[in-house]
């Protein structure tokens, strides 16, 4: 700790409040489907989540090291001002996406932020290529399917075994597997997630030469990370938890519980084999998948086309951002001041402009309105039985001829009568005048 200096003091900061937006940014990824159905009152959900973000951040430093020596080579003469300029890339990126509640890649955020400083600051030879491609971009393009494809198969198969139960004994059930697969989700991301600021932090002392090459995280140094993110988790983004609970699909109490296990399942595996896999793509990838896994739900594709736009920008927006940053701050100290008063300047106008529509725990299962059917929602209906209820009216028949109102309409004025003789004598003198009259 002697060893530290004011630049890398000021990076560690700057680390920190990064993983602080990470925990905010991603707490959807564990709570969204958990709140929307209900399962766990909104406050009481994220609380649980952030103490096991940070029980999650002690379990493994595999990431880490993938961030601090696989993507960035840190002997190529990396200072710890690219490594601030990074995390603005980073932090800008994240509070645009949460401002426009679009559940983006923290992770591809802080990659792109670290390849787009060190190709300004070092060149080519400081990025690893292959570690990019092996280690980020194959897993980005993967993870979603893989969650996706498991969530579906899932979700059919949880259907499929409780078809000749009744929704009512079912429920209370779902709802511990909703909060049990939740738990695990919060434990996988701060075992993934909190590592990725655990690896920045020990990329600067490595540069600053306040920890040998190629070393662990200090203890100190995995403690602050778990309790950043943990707090941010707390505190709740309302905003994608709103659009990952709502706008992607209606999410039902089995679908969530399926969507949840296999994103959990798909997390934990890539945090064993040091994969720093983006949470926000796997539970959005298990999310749609648990929305075409139950017949009858559809996603809704406009919505997941906006977030697969936002992850394919991610990389090069938040590198952009962060190759400016760096071109400023390689110009000494007053480089480095410009940069943190543009990036608190930039930080507080979003703050300020997502004040003009607040979300939080009050009304965050509002869910947003009806889009109209596109062209692979029709197809999708065409292929699911209608909701269980009263079946869909022959074409060009009105759906309420001669037929009449159930006793949970509107306007029903008097309790529906019981099936018998009386109940359906009504309506044949009808159909008997009607023929006489033609």
């Amino acid at each position: 700790m002697e060893h530290i200096t004011l630049l890398i003091g000021i990076v560690i900061v700057t680390a920190l409040v990064f993983d602080f937006t990470n925990g905010f940014h991603d707490t959807a990824n564990a709570m969204a489907t958990t709140i929307s159905t209900g399962a766990l009152r909104p406050k009481t959900a994220v609380a649980m989540s952030a103490v096991l973000n940070l029980v999650g951040a002690f379990l493994s430093v595999e990431v880490a090291k993938t961030i601090s020596g696989g993507i960035i080579d840190e002997g190529a003469g990396i200072r710890p001002e690219v490594i601030f300029a990074g995390l603005v890339g980073a932090i800008v990126w994240n509070l645009l996406t949460w401002l426009a509640g679009l559940p983006s890649s923290s992770s591809h955020a802080l990659f792109g932020g670290l390849i787009g400083a060190t190709l300004v600051s070092v060149g080519t030879h400081g990025v690893h290529g292959e570690a990019v491609v092996m280690k980020v971009l194959i897993p980005a393009v993967a993870a979603p399917f893989v969650a996706g494809l498991a969530a579906m198969a899932a979700t059919r198969l949880t259907y499929r075994l409780t078809r000749n139960r009744a929704e009512a004994d079912t429920a209370k059930g779902y709802r511990a597997g909703q909060i049990a697969s939740a738990a695990l989700v919060s434990l996988a991301h701060g075992t993934n997630d909190a590592q990725k600021t655990m690896g920045v932090i020990t990329l600067a002392l490595i540069t600053g030469g306040a920890v040998a090459p190629h070393a662990d995280p200090p203890l100190w140094v995995i403690a602050s990370a778990g309790l950043a993110i943990a707090l941010g988790t707390y505190l709740g983004g309302w905003r994608i938890i709103r659009t990952m609970g709502k706008g992607i699909t209606d999410i039902q109490p089995p679908q969530g519980f399926a969507a949840q296990t296999g994103a959990a399942a798909t997390i934990l595996a890539s945090s064993h084999l040091g994969f720093a896999l983006s949470t926000t793509q796997v539970c959005s990838g298990a999310v749609m998948g648990s929305g075409l896994g139950r017949k009858g739900g559809v996603v809704r594709w406009s919505t997941a086309g906006r977030m697969v736009a936002a992850w394919g920008l991610t990389l090069p927006a938040a590198g952009v951002v962060a190759a400016g940053a760096a071109f400023l701050a390689g110009q000494g100290d007053w480089g480095v001041a410009a940069v943190a008063v543009l990036a608190l300047a930039v930080c507080g106008a979003i703050w300020f402009a997502s004040r003009r529509k607040p979300i939080d725990h009050t009304n965050v299962n509002e869910g947003p309105a009806a889009e109209p059917a596109g062209v692979v929602t029709t197809a999708l209906r065409t292929v699911s039985p209608p909701p269980a209820g009263r079946p869909a009216p022959a074409d060009g028949a009105p759906e309420t001829a001669g037929v009449p109102a159930p006793a949970t309409a509107p306007d029903a004025g008097v309790p529906a009568q019981p099936a018998g003789p009386d109940a359906t004598s009504t309506p044949a003198p009808r159909r008997k005048a009607a023929t006489v009259t033609r």
